[in-house]
């Protein structure tokens, strides 16, 4: 029974182990994958986003049929 209860404890230890390993590699694949994208592939600064484009170029007619659009939609039953 010592000998099974050994065996045992012996193969979760190295069930653990390899878990343990394979986590321990996928962390550090990930690290290494976003370092990649980030060196290759950097982000558009957030102020060049943030300005709409194109809201000058709507004529004041556009603007109300629009507005006259959005008011019917909301008034339907």
């Amino acid at each position: 029974m010592a000998e099974l209860m050994s065996s045992g404890i012996e193969l979760m230890f190295l069930g653990m182990g390899i878990v343990f390993l394979f986590l321990t590699m996928l962390v550090f694949a990930i690290n290494l994958m976003s370092a990649l994208v980030q060196r290759f592939f950097p982000e558009t600064p957030a102020a060049s986003l943030s300005t709409p484009t194109g809201v000058s170029s709507l004529d004041k007619s556009t603007v109300a049929a629009i507005m006259a659009a959005v008011h019917q939609y909301r008034n339907k039953p």
